[in-house]
């Protein structure tokens, strides 16, 4: 283990460096990285964050995540798949949110592409990608990849039955997120 692979907080936790010290980022690594997330909404909600984070960082994107999830109807999909023109403009004037055309437009893309599907789809969908088999933990970040065979697939797919915003490395890093792969580090308590 590389003493800069993980920081230690001020519980003496050894945590993943990435976390560093900012405690909204520090709750999101000890609860929600790499734990599995199920259901069509929240997957939604994570494929969309994700895809606001492209280009910006995930602390960003996790500190507009309250005022997200109340102007995009806390990412109920039947719902956001109905949002308009007027929806796109009040959206671009929210100066709480990543005011993006391109990145708002496909959300509600992506939002009626999950509505069409059954109830469970969407989940089903994004699980049959996972991994089969745990590889071996990373022991230094170094050793996480950008992408895997595994998200290039999901990102394919996606995209065939037209997802916008949801490239290799954005998938992969929703994999990460949503527990489908485990990459905290050796040495992070997380990983024990």
């Amino acid at each position: 283990m590389r003493v800069t692979d993980v920081i230690f907080g001020s519980d003496g936790r050894a945590r993943c460096a990435w976390a560093g010290t900012d405690a909204e980022y520090v709750r999101y690594h000890d609860e929600e990285w790499g734990r599995p997330l199920h259901g069509d909404r929240p997957l939604f909600e994570k494929a969309s964050l994700e895809g606001f984070q492209a280009g910006l960082s995930w602390l960003t994107i996790l500190r507009k995540r309250p005022r997200f999830r109340e102007v995009f109807a806390d990412f109920e999909p039947a719902v956001v798949a109905g949002f308009g023109p007027d929806d796109i403009e009040r959206l671009m004037a929210d100066a709480g949110i990543v005011r993006n055309r391109a990145k708002i437009e496909a959300v509600i893309g992506n939002a009626e592409r999950v509505h069409e599907m059954a109830p469970g789809e969407f989940d089903a969908l994004m699980w049959s990608f996972a991994p089969t088999a745990a590889g071996d933990r990373p022991e230094t970040f170094a050793g996480v990849p950008a992408t895997t065979p595994e998200s290039l697939a999901l990102s394919k797919e996606l995209r065939r039955r037209g997802f916008r915003f949801v490239g290799p490395t954005t998938m992969y890093a929703l994999m990460q997120s949503s527990g489908m792969v485990d990459d905290h580090v050796v040495g992070c308590w997380r990983a024990a």
